[in-house]
């Protein structure tokens, strides 16, 4: 089988945001528009970074995404960009509209999985989530797909909202001529702002990709961030700036992603079994564990796997759960790779607290339980290692 993202301990993936526009607004988007940047990455600089992280990084998986990743004009070279430089596997993460009529300009080989996503087995849960008709285009872009010849994979975010139709997924996914079944756990991060919402002078069916022309500054939670510019012959773009205070992490209060969790006991009740019911009909399932019983070793992918999370304002971070604060760790200045200075994300990942993950402890408490003498019933385990059900 083609490989793609690894969830596993010594895994190496490149989480490649080329852009944060999208043509949906889903209830649970994780991106972040203050934080993250607003304009589409040039393809000089996406090919001058795929560069620097081949370079850094041997065996990685890159993955392509955004906000809608096809919205890009020029994915198509960043894809064959990535396949020159010998990485492990290219994946595309799209919600299934397929702009730009990517499928017929990349083909089979250059791209390991395209990844798709739906959040119901029915339009009548994933459309309230995801937006009105995203379940007809998505799996009719699945179905494309697989006509082409591409392998395909499906993503599934568990909720509050949609885990009574995780169950339902199984005989779909048998329609749809999927390799691979993603099961993912709703994270407390991102937000689903009006500024994520598409562009209101678009009609539905133009969704053209961001003006990458009209660069502006954009003042966030962080300070002010200036947009990279696009690139010149023998220029290269400017670098995020920030200034100002950084809010903080306890600040923003609860949630609405904390708030759809979904709890232990209905996890467990669940998502194995699902897992096990899709792998029997032959397709492998990657799912986390989430809560982690006494005795069960909690690990930190940021101390045990070799991640990066690439966002167009050019900061680099290690741990999703950090993408909502100024806490990257690295970021591209001129075209290099540089660490930025303490305190960020990296001094949280030597810390050992009894819940596991220092991060959710901080932002999603609301998942945790204790004890009457005040010590925690389970330990979240890290998002980034996750189950394989094969």
């Amino acid at each position: 089988m083609k490989k793609t993202v690894a969830f596993s301990k010594n895994a190496a993936n490149i989480f490649f945001h080329i852009l944060t526009d999208c043509n949906l607004k889903c209830k649970h988007c994780y991106i972040n528009r203050d934080q993250h940047g607003t304009d589409a990455l040039p393809i000089e600089v996406i090919e001058s970074q795929l560069e620097v992280f081949a370079k850094r990084t041997q065996n990685a998986n890159v993955i392509f995404l955004g906000g809608e990743p096809t919205l890009h004009p020029d994915l198509p070279r960043a894809v064959k960009k990535a396949n020159a430089l010998g990485f492990d596997s290219v994946t595309i993460d799209t919600n299934g509209y397929l702009f730009h009529d990517i499928l017929s300009k990349i083909e089979p080989d250059e791209a390991d999985f395209i990844s798709f996503s739906l959040d119901g087995a029915s339009p009548e849960t994933n459309d309230p989530i995801r937006g009105k008709g995203s379940f007809k285009r998505c799996v009719a872009g699945m179905k494309a797909a697989a006509d082409r010849g591409f392998s395909t994979s499906l993503i599934y975010t568990a909720s509050r909202a949609n885990i009574h139709e995780l169950k339902q997924m199984p005989p779909l996914l048998a329609t749809l001529g999927i390799k691979k079944f993603f099961i993912q756990f709703l994270g407390a991060r991102g937000n689903s702002s009006a500024d994520n919402a598409p562009n209101k002078n678009r009609t539905p069916d133009q969704n053209r990709a961001p003006d990458q022309k009209n660069q502006t500054e954009k003042t966030g939670a962080s300070g002010k961030i200036r947009a990279s510019g696009k690139a010149k012959p023998g220029e290269k773009a400017r670098p995020a700036e920030k200034t100002g205070t950084a809010k903080s992490i306890k600040g923003g209060g609860q949630s609405q992603a904390a708030c759809d969790q979904v709890s232990k006991e209905k996890w467990f009740d669940i998502a194995p079994q699902v897992a096990q019911e899709v792998a029997r009909l032959g397709i492998p399932v990657c799912h986390p564990k989430v809560f982690l019983e006494p005795g069960e070793t909690f690990e930190c992918a940021g101390q045990v796997a070799d991640n990066y999370f690439v966002f167009p304002n050019h900061r680099v971070y290690r741990c999703p759960l950090c993408e909502d604060f100024p806490l990257h760790s690295m970021e591209f200045d001129d075209g290099r790779l540089k660490k930025t200075p303490g305190i960020n994300e990296t001094d949280l990942f030597s810390l050992t607290i009894p819940e596991g993950c220092v991060m959710n402890r901080l932002i999603s408490p609301e998942n945790l339980k204790y004890a009457d003498d005040g010590s925690p019933e389970y330990r979240i385990a890290c998002c980034m290692l996750k189950e394989e059900t094969i």
